[in-house]
């Protein structure tokens, strides 16, 4: 028990670490300082991808630890880029504004809590069902950071896109659309999956590039040809005859699954 505890506190620190960095990125926010407070909020994300590495690596993932993972992720990609979002545009509209702020928030918290309740068994590893939260975070933020803060989007047109922003990102979160997990950078999961690992790749060379101008155009293709996929595959699914399923014999299970 006491060597399953010491194994355990590489990764639940590493999680620590991710909801300091949200703390922190609300401290910045209400100082106005939304640059430093969107590299905490990147940094958390770092935090939050390093303590699911560590505990696959060491062999101590717990029910313990994915609380723990989710309630950081809470507070640092549903709270912070809320309350970044209030704070930039909607403090204007009152109460009204209070509540648009906290949709992502409130959506992220619900997808996190479905997450937990089935990830125990759900067996598809390739995708995501709902984006996931760090996702909407990094949409919310790169948009405010590069888009609605420099006068990019016109005046005239400001509300309109964040508040579309806001909405898709908490409806993607809720919704039941397969969004495509991040590959393993193993040679094994490339060969797998090469078209998505090379967009991905693609994806990172640009928007390091551009000094992360087009990561919110990125997202938005991300979570906008995801919604198409699924309508295709819903119209699929509905107006195609199902074949039918010799139920004696099933599937053996992949190997190390």
């Amino acid at each position: 028990m006491q060597k399953r505890v010491v194994r355990s506190f590489v990764p639940n620190l590493l999680t620590l670490g991710n909801l300091f960095c949200g703390f922190t990125a609300i401290i910045h926010i209400s100082a106005y300082d939304y640059f430093a407070a969107a590299i905490f909020i990147l940094m958390a994300g770092i935090f939050d991808m390093l303590d699911g590495v560590a505990a696959r690596f060491i062999g101590s993932t717990s029910d313990f630890g994915a609380e723990l993972d989710s309630l950081s992720d809470a507070v640092s990609f549903g709270i912070a880029p809320g309350f970044m979002l209030y704070k930039v545009y909607f403090y204007q509209f009152g109460e009204t504004g209070v509540l648009i702020s906290a949709l992502p928030a409130l959506a992220g918290v619900i997808r996190l809590a479905r997450y937990n309740v089935k990830f125990v068994t759900d067996k598809d590893k390739k995708y995501f069902v709902g984006l996931p939260i760090p996702s909407s975070a990094i949409t919310i933020v790169s948009y405010i950071l590069f888009y609605h803060i420099p006068d990019v989007i016109p005046p005239d047109w400001k509300t309109t896109a964040i508040l579309i922003v806001t909405l898709v990102t908490s409806i993607a979160m809720v919704s039941e659309i397969k969004y495509d997990n991040t590959p393993r950078p193993t040679l094994k999961s490339i060969k797998q999956r090469p078209i998505v690992s090379s967009l991905m790749l693609l994806g990172l060379i640009a928007a390091i590039i551009s000094m992360g101008k087009l990561i919110f155009p990125i997202m938005m293709i991300y979570i906008i040809a995801s919604a198409i996929r699924h309508f295709f595959e819903w119209i699929k699914r509905t107006y195609e005859p199902e074949d039918e399923i010799d139920e004696t014999s099933e599937s053996e299970p992949e190997p190390f699954e």
